[in-house]
């Protein structure tokens, strides 16, 4: 009994050590990278993280992939806003901002991110610019504010078809994402995945691949993502990322916003499409383009254009055909 007892005390101390780590990690985290931006309140003590840049008569708007942050579109942004002013932010549940209390589909995004721009005094005409899920979103903000939008850059929109309910087949692919966000919080909060993603980003990756193995499917889900496609973004990054990818709330978020899919896909499929404003479509040249029914189902002012040397990041495998994209659009709008 003597010897059980201790094992489960040393197990005990050894989790609450892991606690304190994640504490104490997570305030030197928000000192050390959140002085690029600034929080807007929206007046129910949620806080949007946005980078704002630039100046300019209209404002274009990122908005990122279903895991990823602002730091998607640092570089671009940076080239942007030596023509426009910008504006890329964190959605509630990501990145710095608060946890989410609404659904994660389309719809409640943009009207949260239309309510910062309002309490921040961020006025219109926008130029939208959306990646995978964000394209959703953008598309959803253009369908539910018309008269303040200009045009959208949509950067390999997320489609339909091909996830559930219209694909049942993808739906395993979301019940495994779900499960791995299940195990990744707790290992968040005792440190592990904070061990694992620093490994990963800013060490040997040693550490990393034996903390995987030792948090199972999730942790191993998570050095991949990590050393996959997040490997894509610059170096300096790294760390944020790497602080953004230890906080359990960031989990929390991912989870929701993998649940919302099927949401997100009904509410998608039932929109009209966007009338009266220019839409641009950028498609990976490994990907089979939209055939002219999905175009038109996002609007009739369209074009598509193929990214032949890029996969699904087009925005971090070729950043000057949409930095070109968008200032193609700003240059419509100011008729040059």
């Amino acid at each position: 009994m003597m010897i059980f007892l201790l094992i489960v005390g040393g197990v005990v101390a050894l989790m609450a050590l892991g606690y304190a780590y994640h504490v104490a990690a997570s305030r030197r985290d928000r000192r050390r990278f959140t002085n690029t931006g600034r929080w807007i309140e929206l007046g129910d003590r949620r806080k949007l993280f946005v980078v704002e840049k630039g100046t300019g008569s209209l404002t274009v708007l990122f908005d990122s992939g279903i895991a990823a942050t602002h730091l998607n579109w640092r570089d671009i942004q940076q080239q942007v806003s030596q023509f426009a002013c910008t504006l890329s932010y964190d959605r509630f549940g990501l990145g710095w901002s608060s946890a989410s209390y609404t659904d994660r589909t389309p719809a409640n995004i943009a009207r949260e991110l239309h309510e910062a721009l309002h309490f921040a005094n961020i006025k219109p005409p926008y130029v939208l610019v959306g990646h995978s899920f964000g394209g959703m979103v953008m598309r959803r903000f253009a369908l539910l504010f018309p008269t303040e939008v200009i045009g959208l850059v949509l950067v390999d929109p997320m489609r339909c078809c091909e996830w559930p309910p219209i694909n049942a087949g993808r739906q395993s692919t979301l019940n495994r994402g779900v499960r791995c966000m299940r195990y990744a919080i707790p290992a968040a909060y005792v440190g592990l995945a904070r061990l694992a993603v620093t490994s990963a980003l800013c060490g040997s990756g040693n550490l990393a691949r034996r903390v995987a193995n030792v948090s199972g499917e999730g942790g191993q889900y998570v050095l991949g993502r990590v050393t996959g496609e997040l490997a894509k973004m610059p170096r300096a990054i790294w760390p944020v990322i790497a602080a953004h990818w230890s906080r359990p709330d960031f989990y929390k978020g991912m989870q929701s916003h993998i649940e919302a899919v099927p949401q997100t896909v009904r509410e998608m499929c039932d929109a009209g499409p966007i009338a009266d404003v220019p839409i641009l479509v950028l498609t990976p040249g490994r990907s089979t383009p939209l055939d002219q029914d999905e175009l038109n189902r996002i609007g009739p002012n369209i074009r598509e254009v193929i990214a032949t040397e890029s996969a699904h990041w087009i925005h971090l495998d070729q950043p000057q055909l949409v930095v070109q994209s968008i200032l193609e659009m700003t240059q419509r709008r100011l008729g040059i």
